[in-house]
């Protein structure tokens, strides 16, 4: 595995006049440095959705997928990316999961990421971003990331 240097970065349904609030911070977490990301998600305002995201510059296309060492609440999270592909915010490939209660590496094949309002096919050599949201139910967010890789 190749751990990825990521500078991660709040974002909210906000930008599109959501009212889901949260944040994110550098702090030990059962025992290991990680990025968490906290908050509430709502539905009011047509919104929806709180994430850590993180721009990539290289070329993944060697890879099979990405593994991150994850822990939360046990609710549900999406791993989305983008690339060049996509010209519009809402389009990505994603895939879902559920945040353990203990560290879990949860690897997530390519293959295995769903396009969301696109017709293009993922293109590793095309990756350039990676957000973990929650996304689409009225929540409050916990989970935390202390490492993605690719595998």
């Amino acid at each position: 595995m190749e751990p990825l240097d990521l500078n991660w970065e709040f974002v909210a349904d906000t930008v599109m006049g959501g009212v889901s609030s949260g944040q994110i911070t550098q702090e030990q977490v059962a025992g290991r440095a990680a990025t968490r990301l906290t908050g509430d998600v709502s539905l009011d305002n047509n919104g929806g959705f709180i994430q850590m995201a993180a721009d990539l510059r290289d070329d993944v296309s060697a890879w099979t997928g990405i593994a991150i060492d994850v822990i939360g609440n046990e609710e549900d999270y999406d791993v989305r990316l983008r690339t060049d592909q996509l010209s519009r915010p809402w389009q990505s490939f994603r895939t879902g999961f559920q945040a353990p209660a203990q560290w879990t590496t949860i690897r997530f094949p390519f293959a295995t990421f769903e396009s969301n309002n696109t017709e293009a096919r993922f293109d590793p050599a095309q990756l350039r971003r990676i957000g973990i949201l929650a996304v689409g139910e009225v929540m409050e967010a916990d989970i935390a990331v202390a490492q993605v890789a690719l595998y």
